[in-house]
């Protein structure tokens, strides 16, 4: 899971090497997994991170999303409120296939059960 390391740039909480991702691709067999959450650390940043990844050829993301990052126990500075994850995704499949790759999803994104509303 590439989710960056530490460096003395304070803008973001660690810095995620995009490069790493087709270059594990080509040495393992295992799926490689990018955390642009962690990365940022900011969810300004995240959708940012999320699309380098995928045009990078990750084969998945780990993005946090709570309806209420404020108040989360945790994480909640990087966390996307479910309707911008809801478009952060719309737009990763316009990247995915801008890259000739496409990304599997549940139609909805899991946005209804994410925010309770079951509506």
């Amino acid at each position: 899971c590439e989710r960056g390391i530490r460096t003395y740039e304070p803008s973001t909480r660690n810095t995620i090497d995009i490069s790493a991702i087709p270059v594990v691709k080509e040495l393992s067999h295992l799926p490689i997994i990018a955390d642009p959450s962690h990365a940022a650390g900011n969810w300004k940043y995240v959708g940012a991170l999320s699309k380098a990844a995928v045009a990078a050829g990750a084969d998945g993301l780990i993005i946090e999303v709570h309806i209420d990052p404020p108040n989360a126990l945790s994480d909640g500075p990087q966390s996307l409120r479910p309707p911008k994850f809801k478009q952060l995704m719309d737009e990763l499949q316009l990247v995915a296939a801008a890259v000739g790759r496409s990304i599997r999803t549940t139609g909805d994104h899991g946005i209804q059960e994410a925010a309770g509303t079951g509506s």
